[in-house]
């Protein structure tokens, strides 16, 4: 056999060679599919949000980049389909959003539809409830007014679904400051609030007539008030949890005045020091006999 006739072995590319040629090849094919996409107007974009979480969206964009319609996830887990030419966001919890955004957060004016049936509509910061609005509650209650922070901060009415409305101050959700009640009983109550209990100054009218005016702590008539009744008898003094206790003044509509130290509602001394023992009822009777 002559030597022109002996073929040389091929050499064969080693595992390693055939590894970078495919992944090589594979990285040229993302870049590809990314500079199409790109093209096509898809990105991926953050946004932080006022609370200190971030929004991720991954969805098409107009020629200035801006966000048009895609999928966005929150840092907190939640996510949904947004399309900013409608204002609206669709949530995966069965939130939906119709409004103003800003960098995909709901931003300006804009209604939130619960899935659990609450409705707000209002203006909103930076993906949270600021500003004026008006929050309407599944189980019947209404509330307009200022919110901070997503919560009932600031003054406001809130209509319960019983009839009843206070509009006053707020604090942190609750009453606090100065408001005025009206229950659906017919009875008022207008003073000072504090986290959600009458305290301070106040007065309050039952519809039967009754009227207390004075001090209420732990909400109840608490230090000094006046309490007059509807047939024209009053008191004033002290007050304990609603009931006459300390030093008072019990007047009657004929002119009559009893003058005493009084405790759980009763009279157990007159104004010299001496006991009494006996109800209020007694000595009315008492008086009016001796009369």
């Amino acid at each position: 056999m002559s030597a022109s006739t002996i073929r040389r072995p091929k050499k064969h590319r080693s595992f390693k060679q055939i590894m970078t040629i495919t992944l090589i090849c594979v990285l040229v094919s993302i870049v590809a599919i990314i500079m199409i996409l790109y093209f096509c107007g898809l990105r991926y974009l953050s946004f932080a949000t006022n609370d200190g979480g971030s929004v991720k969206f991954l969805g098409t964009v107009d020629k200035q980049g801006v966000p048009k319609s895609g999928k966005i996830v929150y840092s907190i887990g939640l996510f949904g389909d947004v399309d900013t030419e409608t204002g609206t966001i669709t949530y995966s919890n069965g939130d939906m959003y119709t409004g103003s955004l800003k960098n995909l957060l709901r931003d300006g004016e804009g209604t939130m539809v619960y899935k659990n049936g609450d409705r707000y509509t209002g203006q909103w910061t930076g993906d949270i409830i600021n500003g004026q609005g008006t929050f309407k509650y599944s189980n019947g209650d209404t509330y307009t007014g200022e919110f901070k922070n997503a919560v009932i901060d600031g003054k406001g009415i809130y209509t319960m679904h019983d009839g009843s409305i206070y509009e006053g101050d707020f604090k942190d959700g609750m009453r606090n400051g100065y408001g005025k009640l009206t229950l659906a009983s017919g009875d008022t109550y207008e003073g000072n609030y504090v986290r959600d209990e009458k305290s301070g100054k106040g007065t309050y009218k039952w519809a039967n007539g009754d009227t207390y005016t004075g001090d209420y702590s732990n909400d109840a008539c608490c230090g000094k008030g006046t309490f007059t009744w509807a047939n024209g008898e009053s008191y004033t003094g002290d007050f304990n949890y609603g009931t006459m206790s300390g030093e008072g003044v019990y007047k009657w509509p004929d002119g009559r005045t009893y003058e005493g130290y009084f405790e759980g509602g009763l009279i157990v001394r007159d104004k010299d020091g001496n006991p009494v023992g006996d109800d209020l009822e007694s000595i009315i009777e008492g008086t009016a006999a001796a009369e």
